[in-house]
């Protein structure tokens, strides 16, 4: 099999790069291509064609993808490969995130199709619709008097190639093996996010307020990134990870432009990741997006977002660790501090949600700070189950609704059981995963991120992890209380029933949060195959 980590000589005295490794990228580059095809699909087909046309071009591509994941991970070397001109190396942690964004954008981009939980789905072209006028009326009964094909088809069908722009630029960023790459992937999956969560049906003001939001504070994390960047050109001149390592350990230059670097571009990736106290965007984000939209960005971005992280400070900065280990230990507990006790006030269960996953980020944090095979393979398994588990939840709260959408008070989740005593059921068991109980991936994922971090000496880190997951175990037991042990309000939503795409959604992260609680081996295993390609 080609590699390009070498270059190859076709010439005395002339080099030439090693030819590209196609079968290493071709996951990624079916994903593109089909987001590429999708926005053909927008401007040539008729509107009453696009949702099927790209319902069925994005589940192809992602099974496609999946597929050539799959026959290139049965052969790929343990050392792993660079190509695209060293741009990119596909090693076994690349090709682990890979595998596990393609699954959850699996069940995102589900949700995102569904058009039965909403009538027309959670996605409108006309911005002015609200609920009780006259065009809802219309739009729910299929009688828009200048639409022969009425509610069945006003989904905005962009949405798709959107989330798969989004997806393939997460792949390009968590494999990215030089930062000016990781930077241009750091756009491609963030413009269709902003564009994403503003398109929200009932909730259209909220929803373009979390998108301008979204967009000015995501601006500023690219500008620390982007000028971390430079700062660490000027310092290395590169900027490849593997060149900024050989300059930060053995280097006569001044360090100022190393540390100040450093802080920007890991600002810039902290963002991303929603780790407190850089995470101002996450509950606005959360509670205003179109709910499948959350649960996209909630379980692929911190895949993304970490598996950057982890490249990072594996390849690039594992020696100066003594120098920003300490500072990460403080936003790791910072972050947990924040998701735990700010989860603890909120009234709107997705903004309860945003800030368990600011807590979530302090104990991925942790296990990326470790450096070590443990920490690495610990990360990228609590990333996987983590993710899987989020959709579902999502998927569960798009089905609580009233009159006027969904219903995300706390106040209206009162007595759900005795509505729905299975979506109660169901939801209960995701809660407890968010929370870390045995039998559940959660439980498996802070075991093996806590007991990398032990043993590497970070038992005081650990020590307010258990803490700070004993405080937010709280939150999640409020709601479980609510909707077991309260009575249910005469006027309170309804559950609706969900439709095949919302329900298979919902199936897979349940039963994949329920395996990795059981039989956990094979993931483990998967995550700790290999190490990053350094060279």
């Amino acid at each position: 099999m080609a590699s390009a980590l070498t270059l190859a000589q076709d010439a005395p005295g002339k080099e030439t790069l090693a030819p590209i490794n196609y079968p290493a990228i071709l996951p990624m580059l079916i994903i593109l291509g089909a987001a590429c095809v999708g926005v053909l699909i927008e401007a040539f087909l008729p509107r009453h064609q696009r949702w099927s046309a790209q319902v069925f071009l994005t589940l192809l591509a992602l099974v496609g993808a999946g597929l050539a994941l799959t026959v290139y991970v049965t052969d790929a070397p343990a050392q792993g490969v660079l190509t695209l001109a060293s741009t990119i190396a596909v090693d076994r942690p690349a090709l682990f995130l890979w595998g596990t964004l393609l699954a959850l954008a699996l069940g995102a981009v589900l949700m995102i199709a569904d058009r039965s939980v909403e009538p027309g789905g959670a996605f409108v072209a006309q911005a002015a619709i609200r609920p009780g006028t006259v065009q809802d009326r219309e739009q729910r009964l299929g009688a828009h008097p200048n639409r022969r094909d009425g509610a069945r088809f006003q989904m905005q069908t962009e949405v798709f190639p959107l989330t798969l722009f989004a997806l393939g630029g997460m792949m390009v960023f968590c494999s990215a093996n030089d930062l000016l790459t990781m930077f241009v992937a750091l756009e491609v999956l963030s413009l269709p996010l902003y564009l994403m969560c503003g398109l929200a049906r009932r909730r259209r003001l909220l929803s373009q307020e979390a998108a301008v939001k979204y967009f000015l504070l995501g601006a500023f994390a690219s500008a620390f990134f982007l000028y971390g960047l430079a700062l660490l050109y000027g310092y290395a001149g590169s900027v490849r990870l593997a060149d900024i390592a050989d300059a930060a350990a053995g280097s006569d230059r001044s360090d100022t432009l190393l540390f100040a670097g450093m802080a920007l571009l890991i600002v810039g990736l902290l963002f991303k990741g929603s780790v407190g106290p850089f995470h101002a965007w996450t509950p606005d984000v959360y509670q205003g997006a179109p709910t499948p939209i959350t649960a996209f960005m909630a379980a692929c971005t911190k895949v993304a977002a970490f598996g950057g992280i982890l490249r990072v400070l594996s390849v690039g900065l594992e020696s100066t660790s003594w120098e920003w280990r300490g500072v990460l230990w403080g936003v790791a507990i910072v972050s947990m501090v924040i998701g735990a006790v700010l989860g603890l006030t909120q009234t709107d269960i997705k903004r309860m949600i945003a800030y368990s996953s600011v807590a979530h980020a302090g104990f991925l944090l942790i296990g990326a700070i470790v450096l070590t095979p443990q920490g690495v393979s610990s990360t990228l398994f609590y990333l996987l189950a983590y993710g899987f588990t989020t959709v579902a939840t999502f998927g569960v709260i798009s089905l609580v609704r009233d009159a006027d959408g969904e219903a995300s008070h706390l106040s209206q989740w009162a007595g759900l059981a005795k509505r729905s005593p299975l979506v109660a059921g169901v939801f209960t068991f995701l809660l407890l995963a968010l929370a870390g109980i045995p039998l559940t991936s959660g439980f498996i994922g802070k075991f093996v991120v806590f007991s990398a971090a032990l043993s590497d000496g970070m038992a005081p880190l650990v020590v307010v992890a258990l803490v700070a997951s004993a405080v937010a175990a709280f939150f999640y037991l409020r709601v479980i209380v609510l909707m077991y042990f309260s009575e249910p309000a005469p006027d309170g939503p309804t559950v609706t029933v969900p439709g095949a795409f919302t329900t298979a959604a919902i199936t897979l992260g349940v039963v994949v949060t329920l395996l990795l609680g059981l039989i956990p081996a094979f993931a483990l295993d998967w995550a700790n195959a290999g190490n990053f390609a350094l060279r």
